[in-house]
C-alpha cells in the first residue's frame, strides 16, 4: 500500500525535481533481486514448511489427529468399516484406521530427508510469477515437479511401515472377517498405493500451510532472504 501511495503522489506532481524526490523514496534493494535470488527464497520457504509443519506429521497422531491430513478409508473400504461397526466390531475398525495413519507418520519420518533433497534440487523457471501467484503457488509447483519421483520413494517406505506398525496383519484380519460375512462382496484393495498417495497429499498440505503463513504474516519471515523476497508480493 505504501508503494501505491508513493506512486500516486509521483503522478500528481508536475515538477521534475519533485518527481525525482518521490522516486528516490521507492525501495531500491528489491529491484536488484533476480530470478535466482527469488528462487532461493522460495526454496527457503518450502524448507521452512518441512521444518515447521511436515515435522509435525512424523509425531504420534500427526496424521490421525490432524483433520487437515487425517487418512480416512478409501471408498471401497467404507462399507467394510460400516459393516464391522454394525456387527459390534467397531474397535477393530478403529484400529484399522489408526494403523493406516501410523504407517503414514512412520513413512514421512523416514522419507523427510528425501523430500528435503528434492526441494534443494528444484528449479524455478519463472520464480517471480510463482512468488506473485496464489498463497500456495510454490507448493503447487513443488508438487508438480516432485510428486512422481517422491511417490516412487515413499511407496516402499509405506510398505515397510505397514509391516513395522502391524498394519498388514490388522488389515488382513479385518478384511478376512469382512469377507467371511455372508452375502458381502469380497474386497482386496491396494492399501499401500492408497496410503502412499494420502501421505504425500498430507505433506504438500502442510507445506502449503507454512507458505501461506510466510506470505501473509511478515513475522514468519525469519531470515533476511525471506524478508527481501516476500516483501515483493506484499
Amino acid at each position: 500500500m505504501k508503494k501505491i501511495i508513493i506512486l500516486f503522489l509521483a503522478l500528481s506532481l508536475t515538477s521534475c525535481h519533485e518527481l525525482q524526490q518521490v522516486v528516490n523514496q521507492l525501495p531500491q534493494g528489491e529491484a536488484a533481486l533476480g530470478n535466482d535470488q527469488i528462487a532461493a527464497g522460495l526454496r527457503q520457504a518450502l524448507d521452512k514448511g518441512i521444518q515447521s509443519q511436515v515435522s509435525k506429521l512424523t509425531q504420534e497422531d500427526g496424521f490421525l489427529k490432524n483433520e487437515a491430513v487425517k487418512i480416512l478409508l478409501p471408498e471401497e473400504l467404507q462399507k467394510v468399516d460400516k459393516t464391522l461397526r454394525d456387527i459390534g466390531l467397531g474397535s477393530l475398525a478403529d484400529e484399522g484406521l489408526k494403523v493406516l495413519n501410523r504407517a503414514a507418520e512412520d513413512a514421512v519420518g523416514e522419507a523427510t530427508p528425501i523430500f528435503v533433497d528434492a526441494v534443494k534440487g528444484i528449479t524455478f523457471s519463472d520464480a517471480k510469477n510463482i512468488l506473485l501467484g496464489s498463497d500456495n503457488a510454490a507448493t503447487q509447483y513443488l508438487t508438480s515437479a516432485t510428486q512422481t519421483q517422491l511417490y516412487a520413494k515413499f511407496n516402499p517406505v509405506i510398505k515397510n511401515s505397514f509391516s513395522k506398525v502391524g498394519a498388514d496383519k490388522i488389515w488382513s484380519n479385518l478384511i478376512t472377517k469382512y469377507n467371511n460375512i455372508p452375502l458381502t462382496k469380497k474386497v482386496n484393495p491396494d492399501l499401500t498405493d492408497y496410503v502412499t498417495q494420502e501421505a504425500l497429499n498430507g505433506v504438500y498440505t502442510m507445506i502449503a500451510v507454512e507458505e501461506k503463513e510466510i506470505r501473509n504474516n511478515a513475522t514468519s519471515r525469519t531470515t533476511d532472504l525471506l524478508k527481501r523476497v516476500f516483501s515483493l508480493q506484499d
